[in-house]
């Protein structure tokens, strides 16, 4: 799949018209689903990436929030991309946002308890007058699609007090309990920000379900990738995927954004969820990044110690970055741009996890921010096209077949794969430190290989028994391809 955006694309509502320009071209290269930001209305109107959901009815169709478009286009455009995403044979996975709500319409006033934000168990004060804007009625929209007003009865806590604005705390409103089936970071992880979703209630639950129905109809969807799932019960997500699914009359795909490096905390939701939905790799990522920031001295023979794809492969779908590990955003875990390429190689010729490509990582980018000590920064992504775009041809022509591996140095690891009927396989060896070869078998005797990234210049040829030495240079990855 293709991640199609990033943090700080431009907010020129022209993401839409871009994706249904190049989309045949990453369907020819072997892209088969793509990824899309919320397309809904966020509570900064046309400048908002999407997160800070205020109305998923609204998918830049009214005037709502200072605009009718997203910051990635209108209604119109959007289905005209997902159309067009459907000519060339590439499915649709579009970004759900269950946890939270932004930007109310009315204050209400309630009773709530605060309760300490590093430890949602520790009440540090005594129950409270409140006053929040927990009241979403949607004006703009006008009743279109939903009649249901959000009211304070729908949401489980808030961290914003308009009588104390100084006094920071989460406020469990009066009547509300945490899930208990959530991350157990700070104690427990349900709340995460805004006007917290309470999907133990009917009237919510009975609303998400129908807006799921609706949403997956109205732009055609064949998937969804699930928002901060950690912070919201787990068992909801296979009861909503069970009523879209059955209202579709087709299988939907489904993707979770469990972001934590314990690889047991993903083994909990996987358990908990039966399976219906798969989850990001973010322990793997969480490698890559280490890997490009501590060589020569990681062992390379443990890049997948830990990972979710090498315990639950099925399951796990494997990226390098994403919009919230780039440079100056929320979880900044930088995979430094030597190592991208050996990353990229990693997800996308091995036979295990279903690998992810980033927006940023392909085309590049630029943009400034401040930074966590409030300084600003001007931040360069490289593009890494040319060497992606050879590793997806790698992929859609030679990576099959039985894989073996050559994990038996620190600094140079490598991998086959070969069909054993002499036609298809490729050799990928990659060192992060000096270069060097790797001597590894194919079920290709005699077969010749070149090297498709061009980093080595001659061809290799294996011997009776279809073993041969294949070379990469300093801090590299080369892969070997039959002439």
């Amino acid at each position: 799949m293709f991640q199609f955006f990033h943090w700080y694309i431009k907010p020129d509502g022209m993401l839409w018209e871009e994706l249904k320009v190049e989309i045949a071209s990453l369907a020819e290269l072997g892209v088969t689903a793509v990824w899309l930001p919320p397309t809904y209305k966020g509570n900064q109107g046309s400048s908002d990436v999407g997160y800070a959901v205020y109305d998923m009815f609204d998918l830049g169709e009214f005037d709502q929030k200072g605009s009718v478009r997203t910051k990635y286009g209108t209604k119109e455009q959007l289905l005209a991309a997902v159309s067009r995403c459907r000519e060339v044979g590439v499915q649709v996975y579009a970004d759900v946002v269950f946890n939270h709500r932004i930007g109310g319409d009315e204050e209400e006033t309630f009773q709530a308890t605060p309760v300490n934000d590093d430890n949602r168990h520790e009440v540090i004060g005594e129950k409270r007058e409140v006053r929040s804007f927990t009241r979403f009625t949607f004006p703009g929209r006008g009743g279109k699609y939903s009649p249901m007003v959000w009211t304070k009865d729908h949401f489980t806590a808030v961290d914003y007090d308009i009588n104390d604005p100084e006094y920071k705390a989460v406020f469990l409103i009066e009547g509300k309990s945490f899930d208990s089936a959530v991350d157990i970071e700070k104690g427990c992880f349900d709340y995460l920000m805004g006007c917290d979703v309470d999907v133990k209630h009917p009237e919510v639950q009975e609303e998400l379900k129908r807006w799921g129905t609706w949403y997956l109809k109205e732009v055609g969807l064949d998937g969804v990738r699930f928002d901060a799932v950690k912070h919201i019960e787990a068992g909801f997500f296979p009861q909503w995927l069970q009523h879209v699914r059955s209202e579709a009359g087709r299988d939907v795909f489904a993707v979770g954004e469990y972001w934590s490096y314990h690889l047991d905390a993903l083994k909990y939701f996987l358990n908990i969820t039966g399976g219906a939905v798969t989850l990001f790799d973010a322990p793997l990522h969480a490698t890559f990044s280490r890997i490009s920031k501590t060589s020569p001295d990681f062992d390379m023979r443990q890049v997948f110690d830990g990972s979710l794809v090498s315990q639950v492969p099925e399951l796990a779908v494997t990226i390098v970055s994403n919009h919230d590990t780039q440079p100056l955003q929320a979880l900044e875990s930088v995979v430094e741009a030597w190592f991208k390429p050996l990353a990229y190689a990693l997800i996308l010729l091995r036979r295990d996890g279903y690998p992810c490509l980033f927006y940023a990582d392909y085309y590049g980018t630029k943009y400034t921010d401040k930074g966590r000590d409030g300084n600003e920064y001007t931040i360069e992504m490289a593009s890494h096209r040319w060497l992606i775009d050879k590793f997806l041809a790698a992929r859609q022509e030679f990576a099959y077949g039985d894989q073996y591996d050559y994990f038996d140095n620190p600094n140079m690891i490598g991998w086959t794969r070969s069909t054993g009927d002499g036609r298809q396989g490729l050799a990928v060896v990659m060192s992060n430190a000096g270069r060097g070869s790797k001597r590894m078998q194919l079920q290709m005797p005699n077969a010749t290989f070149r090297d498709l990234t061009e980093h080595q210049d001659e061809i290799v040829t294996a011997d009776n028994e279809g073993w041969a030495e294949f070379r990469c240079c300093e801090r590299s990855v080369s892969v070997w391809v039959p002439v």
